[in-house]
């Protein structure tokens, strides 16, 4: 079961004292990071991905594949702490997932991932934090 995630709502000034302008890009206004740019695309030590606007975490390492896309993919997250809706910018309807505690834009979650849930959380490693586990 999903655990509750409390809401986070700030307005653009504070998003903007909060974070880059390449993370306000991505996160507030659903911008997309070049591929092959994040360093968190070759980051392979155990540890959770987690929003680099609000700290909420999003993926355990374990789910982490390399989908040879350019973007730290995933292929599954936390329950209950990303939310999707469909995205209409492009010509084929694709479906956006942002976190549910601050609602950031983190990128696009499409169904040609490997087990065991066929998807492929495709985000922008810009919108994302590293937190190691530790020993």
């Amino acid at each position: 079961m999903a655990e509750k995630v409390d809401k986070v709502t700030l307005p653009d000034d504070e998003w903007k004292k909060r974070l880059t302008p390449e993370q306000f890009d991505v996160l507030r206004e659903e911008g997309t990071e070049r591929a092959f740019t994040s360093p968190l695309n070759n980051e392979k030590h155990t540890g959770t991905f987690a929003c680099a606007g609000c700290g909420l975490p999003l993926f355990p390492s374990k789910y982490k594949f390399d989908s040879g896309t350019g973007w730290p993919s995933f292929y599954d997250a936390l329950p209950g702490h990303v939310e999707t809706k469909t995205d209409h910018n492009l010509i084929v309807p694709r479906t956006e997932y942002h976190c549910a505690r601050c609602g950031g834009h983190q990128g696009h979650v499409f169904e040609d991932g490997p087990k065991p849930t066929g998807l492929r959380y495709c985000n922008n490693g810009v919108a994302l934090k590293f937190i190691p586990e530790k020993a």
